[in-house]
């Protein structure tokens, strides 16, 4: 059995169920918008090519599980005795980012979206993992995802993860440009102390 190859499929399956979890929950207690279909064109445009990746994620690590024949089953060094614990390793790590990524989505609560929306009083959290970095949510996904790149070395599921992480940081900068223009200088100075997937290093 693929320890590995099955706990990196059904922490990605649980990523996404906490993603639709959130949309429901904000959408029953707040009643507000989520973000699903995004305001902005140019997110508009990021998601025509997020939805495709996304399906692709979910997929890529099942079909290697079924033994499929490469490039879609995993290649003959992922499956060498000396590989596995390495796979191990980042699967421990995956489901360990995914634990994290559910305590931001807690934490932020009602004020979670998953596009930027134009409401007024909109808050800006800074405390908790959000003290440190600007988007702990989307430096959490992209550690899942080069996890599921690592369980699953296929160059399909590379290119997915590569796909996905320019995503996570062109989303990342526009809403940093959208937060911007809501809070001006109380965002610049909370720019200037946080790093944006990373804690700044003083």
């Amino acid at each position: 059995m693929d320890i590995a190859g099955v706990i990196i499929a059904v922490t990605v399956v649980a990523y996404w169920i906490g993603i639709g979890t959130m949309i429901v929950r904000v959408r029953r207690h707040a009643h507000k918008v989520v973000g699903v279909i995004p305001e902005q064109g140019v997110e508009r445009l990021m998601w025509t090519l997020w939805v495709p990746l996304a399906i692709v994620w979910i997929a890529l690590p099942w079909l290697a599980l079924s033994r499929v024949e490469p490039p879609l089953g995993l290649p003959e060094f992922a499956r060498s005795s000396s590989y596995a614990m390495v796979r191990i390793v980042a699967a421990v790590i995956g489901l360990a980012a995914l634990a994290a990524t559910v305590k931001c989505w807690s934490h932020m609560g009602k004020d979670w979206r998953m596009a930027v929306t134009a409401e007024p009083n909109q808050p800006l959290i800074t405390d908790g993992l959000f003290g440190r970095i600007r988007h702990p949510i989307y430096a959490f996904s992209i550690l899942l995802v080069i996890c599921t790149v690592v369980v699953v070395p296929t160059p399909p599921m590379a290119a997915c993860g590569l796909g996905l992480v320019c995503l996570w940081v062109l989303k990342a900068h526009n809403e940093e440009r959208h937060m911007l223009r809501q809070h001006g200088d109380a965002y610049a100075a909370y720019l200037g102390r946080t790093g944006r997937f990373v804690p700044r290093i003083r």
